[in-house]
C-alpha cells in the first residue's frame, strides 16, 4: 500500500496549488502525509488485527488531528454515535487500498470495500468508489492486464474509462466526490507506463491531487509490482514511526 501513500504525499503540495502538467517536482518542503495516509494505514491496521473499522479509524485519526480532514468527517470523528452521514466523497476510495491487497477473492474484496466505506460513506456512490478502487487493485495484483481491468471496472461500475487525460485536463476542476474523481484517477493508471508516470498523470489533472494520486498510486503499485526506491524512501521519511511499523507489518503479512 506504499504506492497509495506515496501518491498522497506527492500530491499533497498540489492539492490547493494545482498544476496542469506532468512536469513538476515530486517532493518539496511542503510534501507531507494527509488524511489519506492516516485513513489508509488505519484500515491496514484493522485488517491486520481483525479489529473494527470504525473504532480503529477513529483512533488513528484522533492520533493525527492535523492531517486535514473534511468538515463532515471531523464531525463524525468527534461524535458520540459515529453514525454514517451518507457521504459520496472520495474519502472512501482513498483509504481502501489495503482491502485490495489483502483480500483473496473478488467477493471478499467487494464486501470488505463496502464495509470499510459504509462506516462514513454509505451513499451508493461512496460505496461504488471504494469497491471500484479496491477491485482494480485486486485485479492488478493478480496479473490482470490493463484492458481486462478497464473492461471489468467500466462494466461493473458504469465508469467512463474511454476518455484521455489530455482531453480531461484543460477544464477539469477540483472535485472531491467519488463520481467526479475516481474514474479520472483510474484513467491516470490506465494511461501510465510506470508508477511514477501514473502519479504525474494523476496530479496533472489539477484536481484533488493528493487523493487522486493516492487512488491511482495503489493501483499502479499493484500493476507495476514496485514503487521506485527513491520515492518509497522519500515517503517513509515523512511518516511517523507508528505508521512505518504498520506498513512494515502489512508488507510482511501480505507482501505489499
Amino acid at each position: 500500500m506504499i504506492g497509495a501513500i506515496a501518491g498522497d504525499v506527492i500530491g499533497s503540495s498540489y492539492e490547493f496549488h494545482p498544476i496542469k502538467s506532468v512536469e513538476f517536482t515530486l517532493f518539496n518542503r511542503f510534501s507531507r502525509f494527509t488524511d489519506d495516509t492516516v485513513c489508509t494505514i488505519a484500515l491496514a491496521d484493522a485488517i491486520l488485527t481483525g479489529g473494527d473499522y470504525t473504532k480503529i479509524l477513529r483512533s488513528y485519526c484522533m492520533e493525527y488531528p492535523d492531517a486535514g480532514y473534511g468538515g463532515r468527517f471531523w464531525q463524525w470523528l468527534n461524535s458520540d454515535a459515529a453514525a454514517p452521514y451518507n457521504s459520496f466523497g472520495n474519502g472512501s476510495a482513498m483509504r481502501v487500498s489495503p482491502v485490495g491487497f489483502a483480500c483473496t477473492t473478488e467477493t471478499e474484496v467487494l464486501e470488505q470495500a463496502r464495509r470499510s466505506a459504509v462506516i462514513t460513506h454509505n451513499h451508493p456512490e461512496g460505496v461504488k468508489g471504494a469497491q471500484a478502487t479496491a477491485l482494480a487493485i485486486f485485479l492488478a495484483a493478480r496479473g490482470a492486464d490493463k484492458q481486462s481491468i478497464k473492461t471489468e471496472i467500466a462494466s461493473r461500475f458504469n465508469y467512463d474509462l474511454d476518455r484521455k487525460i489530455e482531453d480531461i485536463r484543460p477544464d477539469y476542476q477540483f472535485d472531491e466526490t467519488c463520481q467526479g474523481s475516481v474514474a479520472e484517477a483510474i484513467l491516470a493508471f490506465l494511461e501510465s507506463n510506470s508508477y511514477e508516470n501514473c502519479i504525474r498523470l494523476a496530479v496533472s489533472l489539477g484536481g484533488d491531487a493528493d487523493t487522486q494520486a493516492c487512488i491511482a498510486g495503489g493501483i499502479a503499485q499493484a500493476f507495476y509490482r514496485e514503487v521506485p526506491s527513491f520515492i518509497e524512501q522519500e515517503t517513509l521519511t515523512r511518516l511517523t514511526p507508528h505508521m512505518r511499523e504498520t506498513i512494515s507489518a502489512f508488507r510482511n503479512r501480505y507482501g505489499w
